[in-house]
């Protein structure tokens, strides 16, 4: 039996990218124990995962912040696990000092390639080369067939084939019966990613009218939840999470969305590991970069086709032509054919 190290900190869409092929992995090589070294805030996401996968939460901004720290969770948290293999998923200079530490220990490693020479071709002003890039899955497949470990991506859901327990959930979203249910997910950390609000709200109000339809709406933070609010109070049949599920929770309710609604950002990534459908809108970015969806099918994106996109491979550039035409050209009418042609 072999002891492999994971590593993956970032946020929350990345790490949950991490999922389908961690979970491959462990089913595939279960005489293998594997632990996942992440931010502690993401252990929900792991919850689901094979027997012999084990997590360690590092507190980045605490006990493990700044050389000192990570110098703390070598010797005293990683060292004394005697690892056989690290997995570096991630690359940066917290996980390339923890690589290196083991690697002058002997012990083999083998960290992401994240292609940034072709993403920059894809995301150029100029000469731009419009070539689809690798997933992250088959980058994260990678760094585990280089230490001898090949995976074949067959990962469903973290509930497996079937849903999670709707017992936990149910006092907040009552009787599924014959709905369909939708969530959305309004927001995005950068600007370039965010259909404009008044463009979403028009998507709500046409579903909340609809009898046949439960809406859900995703969020945090005091801003979101304000905006939130408002459409609650405008819409009463439409339901806002914020403040009343966790992020397991969370993730059970998806299980059971007909249709989930978001940009490109954690909640298409979080939708996906529970297999339900995702209708993604893209802006400034573009699936090509290489973050769709686990399983999710290009046809559910709703994007519009521009010279200029993408522009960037997070969404965190400002748009040079100034008018955010790539967000701006998506109608409403154009998010709400796209679910319709899933739920109905």
């Amino acid at each position: 039996m072999a002891k492999i190290l994971i590593i993956r900190f970032s946020a929350i869409g990345d790490v949950a990218m991490t999922i389908p092929v961690i979970h491959s992995l462990a089913l595939q090589h279960p005489e293998h124990e594997f632990t996942v070294l992440s931010r502690a805030i993401l252990q929900p996401l792991f919850i689901g995962l094979p027997q012999n996968v084990h997590f360690m939460g590092a507190d980045l901004h605490g006990k493990h912040s700044g050389l000192l720290g990570l110098h703390r969770l070598f010797y005293n948290e990683l060292k004394p696990q005697n690892f056989d293999y690290v997995a570096d998923l991630h690359n940066v200079l917290r996980t390339k000092i923890i690589r290196l530490r083991f690697k002058m220990m002997g012990i083999p490693t083998a960290y992401i390639f994240k292609g940034r020479l072709g993403k920059k071709k894809l995301t150029n002003r100029y000469h731009k080369v419009f070539e689809n890039q690798k997933s992250s899955f088959r980058r994260y497949t990678d760094v585990f067939k280089a230490l001898g470990f090949p995976i074949q991506l067959n990962f469903t859901s973290i509930f497996g084939e079937g849903r999670g327990d709707m017992s936990q959930i149910q006092h907040i979203t009552g009787d599924k019966g014959d709905l369909k249910w939708i969530g959305i997910a309004p927001f995005a950390k950068h600007k370039g990613k965010v259909l404009p609000l008044d463009k979403q709200e028009e998507v709500i109000a046409y579903f909340a009218k609809d009898p046949r339809v439960k809406v859900f709406l995703f969020g945090g933070g005091k801003n979101e939840e304000s905006v939130l609010t408002s459409w609650v109070n405008k819409y009463p049949s439409v339901t806002s999470l914020i403040g009343k599920l966790n992020m397991n929770t969370e993730l059970i309710l998806m299980s059971y969305l007909d249709a989930m609604v978001s940009m490109d950002s954690a909640n298409m990534h979080l939708a996906s590991l529970v297999n339900a459908p995702v209708v993604s809108v893209w802006g400034a970015t573009h699936p090509y970069c290489g973050f769709m969806g686990w399983k999710q099918s290009p046809m559910n994106a709703v994007q519009v086709d521009l010279p200029c996109r993408p522009c960037s491979v997070f969404g965190n550039k400002s748009c040079y032509r100034k008018d955010y035409a790539c967000l701006n050209m998506i109608t409403p009418d154009m998010v709400i054919k796209k679910i319709e042609s899933i739920i109905f």
